[in-house]
């Protein structure tokens, strides 16, 4: 079955330059284009599609606030922030709304291409060359207050793996950090988004640096 995928970006170039690279895959389908933050929740409510490529600074709504919706409303389809990292603190606010992963607006096509696809079948987007550096500069930040979960329903092992998903580690890395199969690493993954009420890996990333389980070094 095809990624269905709405795009919701203010410049029209960038709307149909994705929508043609898109389009000439198999397995991926454009079903809708949005201008606005308004439109984009719109189009999610009709639509229903699995990805959403979102931007952040729109007029009116913004990419912030559209997330947020989508993802309360709309919790089968997933939202892929598509931003300009070294200029757009936005981000950081848009993996709150719930997002499940960003995109550069420079980064090459076939790595956009890997984000829907990656995104559509449930896992988020963390690149290993950025995710570090975000996560550091986020973690800085003052947190909003009542932001941190409460990890009192976490065993010392499920903190443990928490920790070392919060360092960016693969479920691979840390099945060789613990001494545990993959299998394992997976099941640990699946009760810490079921015990936190976490939606994806990204936010067990924000939430162990919340809770101070990763040092900003």
């Amino acid at each position: 079955m095809s990624v269905r995928v709405v795009l919701a970006d203010d410049q029209q170039l960038i709307r149909t330059a994705l929508s043609m690279v898109l389009a000439e895959l198999d397995d991926v389908e454009v079903v809708g284009e949005a201008a606005t933050g308004e439109e984009a929740v719109r189009l999610v409510a009709e639509l229903a599609p699995d990805v959403v490529v979102m931007d952040i600074r729109m007029p009116g709504m913004d990419g912030i606030e559209a997330t947020d919706h989508i993802t309360r409303d709309e919790p089968d389809t997933r939202v892929v922030v598509l931003t300009t990292f070294d200029d757009d603190d936005y981000v950081y606010g848009a993996l709150r709304a719930g997002a499940s992963g960003f995109l550069v607006k420079d980064m090459a096509l076939d790595d956009i291409i890997a984000a829907v696809r990656i995104v559509a079948a449930g896992d988020a987007l963390i690149a290993p060359s950025v995710t570090r550096r975000l996560i550091r500069d986020f973690a800085s930040r003052p947190q909003p207050t009542g932001s941190r979960r409460d990890l009192t329903a976490i065993t010392e092992r499920e903190r443990e793996v928490l920790t070392l998903v919060g360092s960016g580690l693969s479920n691979t890395e840390i099945a060789t950090e613990l001494c545990i199969s993959v299998a394992t690493a997976k099941t640990y993954m699946t009760r810490l988004l079921t015990k936190l009420d976490a939606r994806d890996r990204v936010q067990l990333v924000i939430i162990a640096y919340e809770a101070g389980l990763v040092s900003v070094s």
